[in-house]
């Protein structure tokens, strides 16, 4: 038997059929109406001449439809390639020209971020036309169960990197369904088991962390947007037990304060995409005294690579743990690589980069700069490329400097990212300009709106009148992180 992603959901409709998978809202989907509308639409999608192996682009936030699509998608033997909400129409027309994906399932809501781009032949608009619904109800209900080989794709995950244009990931089957059966075993998803989408499923970890729940016969909810109080008000109605956050969110659920709310169904809670600080952590750990914490590393291209327990959250406070179930772990001057059955397939179409980033037996970098205890735990020292992280968002620095050049009067920049309590990292941006010209920040702010998404945007802009380089001409970014405040 090959590994599916659609294989929990096949599964639990015959087991739990009457069993709520998803709450969105009032309304609830359950496993027998999963598996039903999963199979509608991958009936659909053949019905429009989509074939094994073709991609189709998901514009789509939380919401009850996100986890039928994915089983949908993978029930045609189809590639799933998720497109941020965020994103500009510029961004939106690299991404699906890019992925070449054929067909296109979208919030009428969010219509604005493909807003004169050209779209795939086939689209399905959930909340308008041509309708998702319609689309559904007009399908056949038998499940076509499309071989795929386990090491297939299911998806196309894009995400920024350091050349500036995102590069696609392909994530395999059998990556993710390992990734949910130990996210289970780990993390206290499962049969009866309650938990709450809180990051955008747009995103690999939002995904896997939203998504593993119905897999492995839970009940996931889905929050809509983020807002503190509304998730810890979800959380007392729906007895969540576990959920994933990122720092940001801890950040966020500091400064509103718990108030009064019941959260004693709470029993895990796990965070991932930067380390949590030593005094935020402390804090999680007082408020939530009844509920594990645990600390987890990975990327979109690695997968999960470690995890700090809860038994170790005070005693290895800094450290993201030791290697994750089935991975190896390799440290070469400083940077981590790591081997398991979770890393990508690849980047799509870039066997360039992708050889860059893999050894030839198998070990992918992370590009992270670690070190490791006298007992084996990991802490992660630096990033080796500039990568910046802001509220968990992954942003390439180059993709906003070359915004910053197209703007009149301006040389050069460097744009790098400066500690933020909120986010983690805030965007700003060095500004060198032509000779004889005046550069307006405000201005340029504003040009970069119209290309870039809300997280990349520079929250600070500074002109100066050189970039400090090296011998060799490169510039160097860490010193204008180390000589320049934090912004506000």
């Amino acid at each position: 038997m090959q590994l599916s992603i659609a294989g929990g959901i096949r599964e639990f409709a015959r087991a739990t059929p009457e069993a709520i998978a998803v709450i969105d809202g009032d309304r609830r989907l359950s496993y027998r109406g999963l598996d039903d509308r999963s199979s509608r639409l991958a009936n659909a999608l053949l019905a429009a001449g989509l074939r094994r192996g073709d991609r189709v682009a998901v514009l789509l936030g939380n919401r009850m439809e996100y986890p039928e699509i994915a089983a949908g998608v993978s029930k045609a033997g189809l590639v799933m390639v998720p497109l941020n909400p965020r994103m500009t129409p510029a961004e939106s027309v690299y991404v699906l020209g890019h992925s070449r994906s054929r067909a296109l399932i979208m919030d009428a809501a969010l219509a604005a971020t493909v807003e004169g781009v050209d779209l795939p032949d086939f689209v399905l608009a959930v909340g308008g036309a041509p309708s998702y619904e319609a689309a559904l109800a007009a399908a056949g209900s038998a499940d076509p169960r499309v071989a795929v080989d386990e090491r297939d794709p299911f998806c196309v995950a894009y995400t920024a990197g350091t050349t500036g244009n995102p590069k696609g990931v392909m994530i395999s089957h059998r990556s993710r369904v390992l990734t949910f059966y130990g996210a289970a075993l780990e993390w206290g998803l499962g049969p009866g088991r309650r938990s709450i989408a809180v990051a955008p499923m747009y995103h690999g970890a939002g995904f896997a962390f939203g998504y593993a729940p119905v897999f492995t016969g839970g009940t996931v909810a889905m929050l809509r947007s983020w807002d503190p109080e509304r998730l810890l008000a979800m959380i007392e109605r729906e007895r969540a037990q576990s959920v994933f956050l990122v720092p940001t969110h801890a950040h966020m659920l500091r400064a509103a304060g718990l108030g009064t709310r019941d959260l004693s169904s709470l029993d895990t809670l796990y965070f991932n995409a930067a380390a949590l600080p030593g005094p935020l952590k402390e804090w999680v750990m007082e408020s939530f005294p009844q509920a594990g914490v645990h600390e987890l590393y990975g990327s979109t291209e690695a997968g999960i690579v470690a995890n700090c327990r809860p038994a170790d959250a005070r005693r290895k406070l800094g450290s993201v743990g030791t290697p994750w179930f089935m991975t190896e772990i390799r440290i070469v001057g400083g940077e981590l690589f790591s081997r398991s059955p979770y890393l990508m397939n690849g980047y799509l179409d870039d066997p360039a980069a992708t050889a860059a980033c893999t050894t030839p037996d198998g070990f992918l970098t992370s590009g992270d700069i670690v070190r490791q205890d006298e007992d084996g735990y990991l802490y992660i020292v630096d990033r080796k490329k500039d990568m910046i992280i802001s509220g968990g968002v992954n942003i390439a620095p180059r993709e906003v400097e070359e915004v910053i050049a197209r703007f009149p009067g301006v040389a050069e920049a460097a744009v790098v990212g400066l500690p933020d309590d909120r986010w983690g990292e805030t965007v700003a941006a060095f500004v060198v300009a032509l000779p004889g010209a005046a550069v307006d920040t405000e201005a340029l702010v504003r040009h970069c709106r119209a290309a870039l998404a809300g997280p990349k945007l520079p929250r600070h802009v500074e002109i100066v009148p050189t970039l400090p380089r090296n011998a060799a001409g490169k510039i160097l970014k860490r010193s204008l992180k180390e000589g320049h405040a934090s912004p506000r």
